[in-house]
């Protein structure tokens, strides 16, 4: 296993080569153009983690958390997933936070672990691929996009719940 990324990049190489590819100037010239596309999207990249940061130290997201999970738990929801469903369209490593401190304290499997899994695996860090998607190409008016996101990742976490229900017998 260790060796098919270097594999990869040497078979790349040699179809460089053989076609007389300027392999080196064609590598420099995407880093540039990557390079480019990443400071096109970093100023929204930051505000996007300040955000998810003033929301976790404020509190807010633990009183929404608490508004929520009496609705939660009424639709089969285990209550330990109900900060992971609200964080993870806007923080893949502050979900995958949350992930492992389900796992240390319901333990991986049981019910809330399970699903949790399922919803790890199942959803999309919504705002973040919007943020990187649409400030690469310059699109400012997303029209549906985020709430068309925000549905199917409501979606997904029902079906999480349903799938670990009907696959475990939970």
């Amino acid at each position: 296993m260790e060796i098919v990324v270097p594999a990869f990049i040497a078979i790349i190489v040699i179809i460089g080569l053989i076609k007389k590819v300027p392999v080196f100037d064609a590598f420099a010239d995407g880093a540039k153009k990557g390079l480019i596309t990443l400071y096109s999207i970093i100023p929204t990249l930051v505000g996007l983690i300040v955000a998810v940061n003033m929301l976790k130290a404020s509190g807010a997201l633990d009183m929404l958390c608490d508004f929520i999970a009496p609705a939660a738990e009424a639709l089969g929801f285990p209550k330990e997933i109900v900060p992971m469903v609200l964080l993870r369209p806007v923080s893949g490593s502050g979900s995958t936070a949350l992930l492992n401190q389900i796992y240390t304290d319901s333990g991986p499997d049981s019910f809330a672990g399970r699903v949790a899994s399922v919803l790890a695996g199942s959803t999309e860090t919504t705002f973040y691929a919007i943020t990187v998607y649409y400030g690469a190409t310059s699109v400012r008016k997303i029209r549906h996009t985020m709430w068309v996101a925000l549905v199917a990742d409501f979606t997904a976490a029902l079906m999480a719940v349903l799938t670990v229900r009907i696959f475990f017998g939970m």
